[in-house]
């Protein structure tokens, strides 16, 4: 069956308008609009957790032009964006013969609402001047006065809860139970692949939902504490600070990723905020503070943590700093065996540059 376009209209928060065609499921969608630089990985984007409500705007040129794969290249168990808007569209020609299917198909079956025949970069360039904004797309509704209506209930990122919504409902393990560590996951929305990381480092994994007890927690008797990745402003999860501060007081080694570092960071009463634009992306670039060296980074997150807060505690060390607008992009603890970092160490789609990190982690369970 060949993909038959139909007209779709994107509408952003402020009223401007893109039109173009449809693409995955014909319907109506919402979400923060957001960009991704990244020249490959659009399904590991697409399912990664932490882009729950939100839609993507991909910049490269063409998108699906090497189909889907399952499983090894999803970093959760469905689609978690809202949306997608891209320039050329690949339906359901792709190259590569070892895919199961199209990304059509993929979208059709989780039903992806998507609009392709757009210049992303006009869009990128406005929204990289208005900052994230929420935005509708629609392949079935035409009334721009609607599309405004319905774009107007469409609640602000900022404030918004989401991990609880993307977390596993039930714990699971992962790895050998003889493995030489026992690690404690919490999950926020964490991506598949760090999870193979620690596998790979010898560990046995236990995932724990975001609202687990701590006593629960605790009573597994872990090596080491993993605070996850995942959606939503940490500003609204006291839970999750509340959670972290409880596993600080046990002096085991705890490791965070991107929203695990905000979430550490807030334990110690370093604040985050909503940033204009946020980093999402293949190339972005790291100077690690302790060593010198720069890092070329994988990244996704739309929040971050407040340098100057940061800078002034006495309980933090900064660790790296990003190159392109010195944000905060990685802290230790002075006090405890805790350390964190804004940006994905695990890739997925992007660079190795910082595989180093979980050896440095692993390592610090011995």
């Amino acid at each position: 069956m060949s993909f038959i376009p139909q007209d779709a209209i994107l509408m952003l928060q402020d009223g401007t308008v893109f039109k173009g065609k449809a693409l995955g499921k014909i319907g109506t969608t919402t979400g923060e609009i957001c960009f991704n630089t990244g020249m490959t990985g659009y399904q590991e984007i697409y399912t990664d957790p932490s882009y729950y409500g939100q839609v993507i705007v991909n910049t490269t040129a063409h998108i699906g032009n090497y189909g889907v794969k399952l499983d090894s290249e999803e970093e959760s168990d469905s689609i978690k964006i809202k949306g997608m808007i891209c320039n050329a569209y690949a339906d359901h020609y792709y190259s590569r013969t070892t895919a199961d299917y199209s990304l059509q198909e993929y979208f059709e079956k989780n039903g992806i609402v998507g609009i392709c025949d757009i210049d992303t970069r006009q869009i990128v360039r406005y929204i990289r001047n208005a900052g994230v904004m929420n935005c509708i797309i629609s392949s079935e509704i035409s009334d721009e006065a609607e599309l405004k209506k319905i774009l107007d209930d469409c609640p602000s990122m900022d404030g918004l809860e989401l991990s609880s919504l993307v977390s596993t409902q039930e714990s699971y393990f992962l790895g050998n139970p003889e493995a030489k560590h026992k690690l404690a996951v919490i999950d926020y929305g964490c991506k598949r692949n760090i999870l193979r990381n620690f596998v790979q480092r010898d560990c046995y994994v236990k995932v724990f939902n975001s609202k687990t007890d701590i006593t629960e927690v605790l009573d597994w008797n872990a090596d080491g504490y993993f605070i996850s990745n995942g959606p939503g402003d940490p500003g609204a999860m006291d839970y999750a600070v509340e959670t972290i501060t409880e596993l600080l007081k046990t002096d085991k080694p705890l490791f965070g990723i991107c929203l695990g570092h905000q979430l550490l960071s807030r334990s110690v009463g370093i604040g985050t905020y909503k940033m204009h634009n946020g980093h999402r992306g293949l190339n972005h670039p790291v100077k690690n503070l302790m060593t010198g060296k720069c890092e070329v980074t994988s990244q996704n997150h739309g929040f971050a943590v407040i340098p100057e807060e940061a800078f002034k505690s006495p309980e933090v060390e900064v660790t790296h700093l990003n190159l392109n607008d010195n944000t905060i992009e990685g802290i230790r603890l002075k006090n405890k065996p805790a350390f964190s970092v804004q940006y994905h160490p695990e890739a997925a789609p992007g660079p190795h540059d910082s595989n180093y990190l979980f050896d440095q982690f692993v390592a610090m369970m011995d």
